[in-house]
């Protein structure tokens, strides 16, 4: 697992915890490219301000810590 890797997995840790506290998780696919691609799990994944969920909590601390990645998308 390369550094980039490990940071973008510490800082999904460190916002899970709020996640599952509304019924969801986030799983990590990718990094290319500086950008990452995260899957919405459980009640994120239908959640209608998912969108806000994906900009303003997950991408803000991936950033936090791994200031390099230009973007974070979410598949399907």
């Amino acid at each position: 697992m390369t550094a980039e890797i490990l940071k973008i997995e510490e800082a999904l840790e460190s916002i899970r915890p709020f996640l599952q506290k509304d019924g969801g998780d986030v799983a990590f696919i990718s990094y290319e490219k500086k950008i990452v691609t995260l899957k919405l799990l459980g009640a994120c994944s239908t959640c209608s301000i998912s969108h806000l969920t994906m900009k303003a909590g997950v991408e803000e601390s991936i950033k936090k810590l791994l200031p390099e990645v230009l973007s974070v998308v979410a598949v399907e």
